[in-house]
């Protein structure tokens, strides 16, 4: 999901449906993060493990990916070369009736199969891109008009890093459990660092002096 979202409810839905239908559920991966990432923790630990037969459920095509088409069809081709195979709602499986095919009919159906998921997968970066010019424009306007503060942070999102910090998780490994660049962590933790140094001191990562990626 989005890392501007608030919760999973949604998603989580999806595993009750899932069993609803049929299917075993072999595992559910969560995370908190742009599909516009092709550096996903949980997306890739899911592709490693998958297992042949097995089917990757998405919420919606840009849960999977928002990347460039090139990119997103490097990432799905991933997912095939494990011998598994994508469905999203509202995009049209064809898989079983490409099962029971063959020949010229088999050939038809995956063309189309492949044409669908490519449209699909074209139309997520298309409004991707699309919402994040409106927001460039958004935010020129409120700039020029003196109202533009900055993006608010995401509180719930720091204190998750500084948590993890302070239960002595490295800068790498913080970064991939809150999902998130170490980048980021490295930042979020100077500012947690300046604060606690301001108000004094204290324990945790304010007393720390060095740190190992």
């Amino acid at each position: 999901m989005s890392t501007d979202e608030q919760d999973l409810a949604r998603q989580e839905a999806i595993v009750a449906n899932a069993r609803g239908a049929g299917y075993y559920v072999a595992a559910v991966y969560r995370e908190k993060a742009s599909g516009a990432r092709p550096d996903r923790p949980e997306l890739l630990r899911m592709i490693d493990d998958l297992q042949p037969g097995e089917v990757v459920i998405a919420e919606k095509i840009d849960r999977i990916s928002r990347l460039p088409l090139p990119e997103a069809e490097r990432l799905v081709a991933a997912i095939r070369a494990k011998g598994a195979r994508l469905v999203v709602p509202g995009i049209v499986d064809l898989s079983d009736l490409v099962a029971d095919s063959s020949g010229v009919a088999r050939i038809v159906l995956e063309a189309v199969q492949d044409m669908l998921l490519r449209v699909a997968l074209q139309t997520a970066r298309d409004e991707y891109e699309t919402r994040r010019e409106r927001q460039r424009e958004g935010i020129e306007i409120a700039r020029r008009a003196g109202r533009y503060t900055g993006r608010k942070p995401d509180l719930a999102h720091h204190r998750r890093i500084i948590a993890l910090r302070e239960a002595g998780m490295s800068i790498a490994r913080t970064a991939e459990l809150a999902g998130c660049s170490i980048a980021q962590v490295k930042r979020v933790t100077a500012q947690h660092r300046a604060k606690v140094a301001a108000g004094g001191g204290g324990p945790g990562l304010a007393s720390q002096e060095s740190d190992s990626v």
